[in-house]
């Protein structure tokens, strides 16, 4: 299984009553697919995972899995802030087809790295998929630090990390972990140019919703090693990016989804809709350097 280049953190649609919205989602795979996506993440963050009831998930992902039909990688999101259920759920997803787990470093309970590490060992031991460590210390409220991610790549379940931190020292520490057996990939759009530059394997994005097509060429560029053509690739996307900085995500990535045509702008609470005025403009202004928006959006 090859889990690299550009991988997509799906965003996932919701209905105006808030029910999910398999045929939206379907339209968003097939421009994933279209797009040259090297992979998908069902049910992270940008999929407003904690907002699924457990039949939303399994149905949500049962549908990605089947719909992709093994065509790349199918990851779920499985992370959960206790060890039990975060096993249970990682259970789950490989009964329902996925290829690998991505599992978020356990948020608000502040665990010790000693704590990640006995969690992130168990649920590799006792989940049944090949992990994915997911490092966002923004939204959970703790860092695994390189030296427990050097602890655990040893297990062979434990086939990579998502590392959402975008500093230089961060991205130095994550690329002399690589080996061929553990991958490093970058969970930030705004700097995975340098990630991929220093060796990471690819770049779990939220701006690849929007423009798949062009986020597979960045990642082709940065993973060449072609720092002047991944200059020209990262100007492209720059704005875009700029712009989904305007609020918490998914918030602008479900507006510029709508403008698409590929679904609602429609999140679930405590999120809400990214108001009409200057920051919608400017997305709508900046996807439509890149993509043609729906007449009706």
């Amino acid at each position: 299984m090859d889990i690299s280049g550009s991988i997509t953190a799906l965003a996932t649609p919701f209905a105006a009553d808030g029910s999910l919205d398999l045929d939206a989602f379907g339209r968003l795979l097939d421009q994933q697919l279209a797009g040259g996506t090297q992979g998908v993440v069902v049910a992270g963050s940008t999929g407003e995972a904690h907002f699924l009831e457990h039949d939303e998930f399994e149905r949500l992902l049962a549908f990605a899995v089947k719909h992709v039909d093994r065509r790349i990688p199918v990851i779920a999101g499985t992370g959960e802030a206790g060890t039990a259920r975060t096993v249970a759920t990682t259970r789950r997803a490989k009964a329902l087809g996925a290829d690998a787990a991505l599992v978020v470093a356990p948020f608000y309970v502040r665990p010790t790295q000693d704590g990640l590490r006995r969690h992130f060992l168990a649920v590799a031991d006792e989940g049944g998929l090949p992990v994915i460590l997911y490092n966002v210390p923004s939204r959970t409220g703790c860092d695994i630090a390189p030296e427990t991610v050097a602890q655990l790549r040893d297990h062979p379940g434990i086939i990579g990390i998502k590392e959402a931190r975008g500093d230089t020292q961060r991205i130095q520490a994550l690329a002399e972990l690589i080996r061929p057996d553990f991958v490093y990939l970058s969970g930030d759009d705004g700097s995975a140019h340098q990630a991929m530059l220093a060796g990471a394997a690819g770049t779990i994005s939220v701006v690849a919703n929007l423009v798949p097509e062009a986020f597979r060429a960045f990642c082709d560029a940065a993973r060449s090693g072609d720092a002047t053509r991944t200059a020209r690739e990262v100007a492209r996307l720059a704005p875009l990016i700029d712009a989904l900085n305007c609020a918490p995500n998914p918030i602008p990535v479900k507006a510029g989804l709508s403008a698409l045509g590929l679904g609602s702008a429609a999140l679930r609470l405590p999120l809400v809709e990214l108001e009409s005025g200057p920051d919608r403009a400017k997305l709508r202004e900046t996807l439509s350097a890149l993509a043609p928006l729906a007449s009706a959006a």
